[in-house]
């Protein structure tokens, strides 16, 4: 195979790890939008003393508290876990890029020599 196309194959490839990268971001940002709302509610509901209702379809229903609390905290378990994960999957796309550019790099440069 030429170097050429070597090279042209090693920037397709990174291309797409790039692509892959910014999905992963994507989804990051979304499950830290989501956490933040969660801990916000989470936190409300511990300092209220009234009433509390929980959206269920498209429809309120009263809530007893600590049902609430226990639910947000385990969503609030689950999305850290998730965040996690996203993180972990994130540093491998990175590590990856950066693997595949130098392959990339270095074939150039024996090109031009």
């Amino acid at each position: 195979m030429s170097v050429d196309k070597e090279a042209q194959l090693k920037i397709q490839e990174l291309q797409i790890i790039e692509q892959n990268l910014q999905n992963t971001l994507l989804q990051k940002q979304s499950i830290q939008i989501e956490l933040n709302e969660s801990m916000n509610a989470l936190e409300e509901v511990k300092k209220t003393n009234s009433e509390i209702y929980k959206l269920t379809g498209s429809i309120m229903v009263k809530s007893e508290k600590n049902a609430i609390m226990k639910e947000l905290e385990e969503k609030n378990k689950i999305l850290e876990l998730r965040l996690k994960t996203l993180e972990k999957q994130e540093s491998v796309i990175e590590s990856k890029a950066r693997e595949i550019q130098a392959e990339a790099k270095k074939l150039l440069e024996n090109k031009n020599k």
